[in-house]
């Protein structure tokens, strides 16, 4: 395609930096991590999505995209991946829309727990709870929430106590899909939420709760 984007400026570097923006996230659960070095990507993609797209995936990784036939140039050209033809076929599920049920991509298997799909789901927005006690700030906190729904409180590996995280435009039965994959730990689904310029990652070990 004459159109192409470029994708990272330099492809070692940026995607060094992503790859370590990645593995922050993932190691701790919920923690909203910002990617630096951005690759150039086609519409509907977000940075923070391209970027991980660019870094994990390869000719050995199948992705399953819904954002059109640009962005599936794009990664078939930088990333070299091939395209899945349905969601349960892919390594990286990558998710601009409505996003395929969990239960519907693969869980990997008892003997090979790490051929897990990733979930690369673009969200409207990723925010932490604001600071400060309970009586601080009561209006504009009070307004915050108003804004931001109900967050999710997450524990688990790497996590100390308990980690607060606000997601705009997740599905809304996503906290019901992810305790239904609970019982086949070692196995589910990994999921990156992305936003914007920013990411944070739920590995299949985090408990989600509302709160």
């Amino acid at each position: 395609m004459n159109d192409l984007l470029p994708g990272f400026a330099d492809p070692v570097l940026d995607a060094q930096s992503a790859f370590r923006a990645v593995l922050e996230a993932m190691s701790r659960p919920g923690r909203i991590v910002a990617i630096d070095r951005l690759p150039e990507a086609p519409v509907p993609l977000m940075p923070a999505a391209a970027a991980v797209l660019l870094t994990l995936a390869d000719a050995d990784t199948p992705v399953w995209s819904d954002a059109g036939d640009r962005v599936v140039a794009w990664l078939g050209f930088h990333a070299g991946c091939p395209i899945a033809s349905t969601p349960l076929a892919a390594r990286f599920v990558l998710a601009t829309g409505a996003a395929p049920a969990l239960d519907a991509l693969d869980p990997g298997s008892e003997e090979e727990p790490q051929f897990a799909a990733t979930l690369i789901l673009q969200v409207q927005a990723l925010e932490r709870p604001m600071d400060g006690g309970p009586e601080a700030r009561r209006s504009e906190s009070a307004a915050y929430a108003d804004k931001l729904g109900s967050g999710w409180r997450l524990t688990g590996p790497g996590i100390e106590h308990a980690h607060h995280l606000h997601v705009i435009g997740a599905p809304t039965d996503f906290l019901a899909q992810w305790r239904a994959q609970r019982p086949l730990f070692p196995c589910g689904v990994d999921v990156i939420l992305c936003a914007g310029t920013r990411l944070a990652a739920l590995p299949r070990t985090v408990q989600i709760e509302e709160g």
